[in-house]
């Protein structure tokens, strides 16, 4: 499949030494091969401008203007971006992220082995 067709799984993170970042990472690391024909997965790292970048315009759509700007809200770091969604704060046990996950997937694509439709 190609690229731009997957989904996008993202976590945020802060720098290298991060170790709740590194957890969460890992954890979203151990579930995709499984799932790789869906899903591309991207490191968010809020240390470089590109992940600053995509960190702000993943708050701002979580906190609108107002709330990146004013009340000084952002996304919450770690955490795990599905679709552009936030799904998680916290590190997800790995069958909650592996339903979410099936989940999201049999909505984008409903004829995979995910799919509502199938057996």
């Amino acid at each position: 499949m190609d690229s731009k067709n997957k989904i996008g799984i993202e976590v945020m993170y802060k720098k290298y030494d991060c170790l709740i970042c590194s957890y969460m990472e890992e954890a979203v690391h151990e579930i995709m091969p499984a799932y790789q024909d869906y899903l591309e997965y991207k490191r968010v790292d809020i240390a470089d401008s590109g992940g600053k970048e995509r960190f702000l315009e993943l708050s701002l759509t979580l906190f609108g203007e107002d709330g990146v700007y004013n009340k000084l809200q952002i996304a919450p770091i770690p955490s795990i971006f599905i679709d552009g969604r936030l799904f998680f704060e916290t590190i997800p046990p790995r069958p909650l992220l592996e339903n979410t996950i099936e989940g999201i997937i049999s909505e984008h694509f409903p004829e995979s082995r995910y799919g509502k439709n199938q057996s």
